[in-house]
C-alpha cells in the first residue's frame, strides 16, 4: 500500500534513506551522504503532502517525493516539454532489505499513475550518473536522458536528469 506518510513516520524514513546510503556507498556510489536527503527536506515534503510512504505489513519500507515545484537546480536543462505543470520524483527509497523485489516499480507506477490522473504534461527526476542501477531502471520505464546537474554538497560528479512526456 502507497499513502501519504505522516509526521510519526519521518524518523522511519530518515532510518530508510540512511541504509540505503550505506548500501550504495558499499557498491562505490556516493550519491547520497550525511547531508542528502535531510530531515529539513523530508519535512518540507510532508508539510507540502508531497511524501508518500510505501508498506508492507503495515511496516514502512519505502518513500517517495511527488513534487510539483520545480527546483532552481533544473532551471538551465532543455527540457522536453515546456513548464507548465510538472511532477518532479525526488528521494524516491526502498530499504535495502526489501529491495529486489519491484518495490520501486510499484512507487514509480504509483507516482506516474497520479501524473496521468492530475493531468501533468510528464515526470522529471535526477539520478547520479555513477549509479547504472538507476540510470537503466528509468531508461527502462521510457524516461529520456536530457542534461546533467550537480550538486555539490553531494558529489563532484553529475547527476543526470530525465523526463517521461505523458500529456506534453
Amino acid at each position: 500500500m502507497i499513502r501519504h506518510a505522516k509526521p510519526s513516520e519521518i524518523e522511519k524514513i530518515i532510518t530508510i534513506t540512511q541504509a540505503c546510503a550505506a548500501h550504495m556507498q558499499a557498491q562505490g556510489i556516493f550519491q547520497w551522504n550525511e547531508e542528502y536527503p535531510s530531515l529539513e527536506a523530508f519535512q518540507k515534503d510532508l508539510d507540502q503532502k508531497e511524501l508518500y510512504v510505501l508498506l508492507e505489513k503495515n511496516e514502512v519500507i519505502g518513500c517517495i517525493c511527488i513534487a510539483s515545484e520545480k527546483d532552481s537546480e533544473y532551471n538551465d536543462v532543455q527540457w522536453l516539454t515546456q513548464d507548465t505543470y510538472q511532477y518532479y520524483i525526488h528521494r524516491l527509497a526502498v530499504h535495502p532489505s526489501h529491495q529486489g523485489r519491484g518495490h520501486a516499480q510499484q512507487l514509480m507506477d504509483f507516482a506516474e499513475t497520479k501524473a496521468k490522473v492530475d493531468h501533468v504534461a510528464s515526470v522529471r527526476l535526477d539520478t547520479f550518473s555513477l549509479n547504472k542501477r538507476n540510470q537503466r531502471f528509468y531508461e527502462q520505464r521510457g524516461y529520456t536522458r536530457l542534461g546533467s546537474i550537480y550538486f555539490p554538497k553531494q558529489s563532484d560528479a553529475p547527476f543526470y536528469c530525465y523526463e517521461l512526456v505523458l500529456n506534453g
